[in-house]
């Protein structure tokens, strides 16, 4: 199946990237949150960072253009029923996730493929609740998904190999490299990648090295585009501990946290979005 319209719930960091890629692969993106202005406020980041790009010559500004007229606001899920795939990217909670996909599955035609942009959480238990679970699947896009070119596309225990297909093919088409992978805690990336994460934070605690050169370390030394403390403050403190403490109940004390990152956790120093993390965003 051809996928033409797609709606994006949540327009956080996560939602706005994904709404971008999929818009300037020419696909017309609906755009829902619970909270107006978030729509508001997603719409506007997007539309600065594309007239950006038309600014350095990456785009031309026509394409910017179209790209904006492509992002659509809506204030329900009923005005968004004439898609052909609604991608969820909400906060990294089971429980909310779950909500969101039971009301998605009351509301849009059972054509629509409903998919969960999650980093390590069980697809299969996500869609627990949907009817139709052949017709839903896991896209965890990397932060920032507007950069990074990785999709894990994670079928659940029910998943149809259709929906699949139609997936891969779609993510292809807007310029991802989808890699399919089984409904297992962590998936690959964030499997491999947390415990890299992890560590680095365990160096700093343990005083091995300075944030910075611990960065500096694992950039020069195994070409890294960017460190793991650097990574983490990308991604989000509270979103590293919640990846870790669900791994570690369900694959073992590999996974166990760092207690320094819960301390930050607890100081509100969430990386990026709060300004603080292991480094100052404060500073201009």
């Amino acid at each position: 199946m051809a996928i033409k319209k797609m709606m994006v719930v949540g327009c956080g960091q996560m939602g706005q990237g994904i709404a971008q890629v999929c818009a300037t692969g020419g696909v017309a993106v609906y755009m829902f949150d619970v909270v107006e202005d978030a729509i508001k406020n997603g719409i506007g980041a997007i539309n600065k960072s594309v007239v950006k790009l038309a600014q350095k010559g990456k785009i031309s500004e026509d394409a910017a253009k179209a790209i904006a007229k492509r992002l659509i606001p809506v204030s329900s899920y009923q005005d968004a029923k004439d898609v052909d795939l609604v991608i969820e990217a909400v906060i990294e909670d089971v429980e909310v996730k779950k909500k969101v996909f039971e009301e998605l599955d009351a509301i849009m035609p059972e054509n629509v493929i409903l998919a969960s942009c999650t980093s390590a959480l069980p697809i299969t238990e996500i869609m627990s609740k949907t009817k139709k679970p052949e017709r839903t699947i896991g896209t965890h896009f990397h932060n920032p998904p507007v950069l990074m070119r990785l999709v894990e596309v994670a079928k659940g225990y029910l998943t149809s190999a259709e929906t699949v297909k139609a997936v891969i093919d779609f993510l292809n088409s807007v310029g991802k490299t989808p890699v399919p992978c089984k409904d297992y805690p962590g998936f690959v990336s964030s499997r491999v990648g947390i415990i890299m994460v992890n560590e680095g934070i365990n160096c700093l605690e343990q005083g091995v090295s300075t944030a910075e050169d611990i960065d500096k370390a694992c950039v020069a030394g195994f070409n890294w585009p960017v460190g793991p403390l650097k990574l983490a403050d990308l991604i989000g403190l509270d979103t590293c501990l919640y990846v870790l403490e669900d791994l570690a109940e369900k694959l073992g004390s590999a996974f166990r946290p760092s207690p320094l990152l819960r301390q930050m956790v607890s100081a509100g120093h969430l990386g990026m979005k709060t300004g603080k993390g292991f480094f100052d965003y404060t500073k201009k």
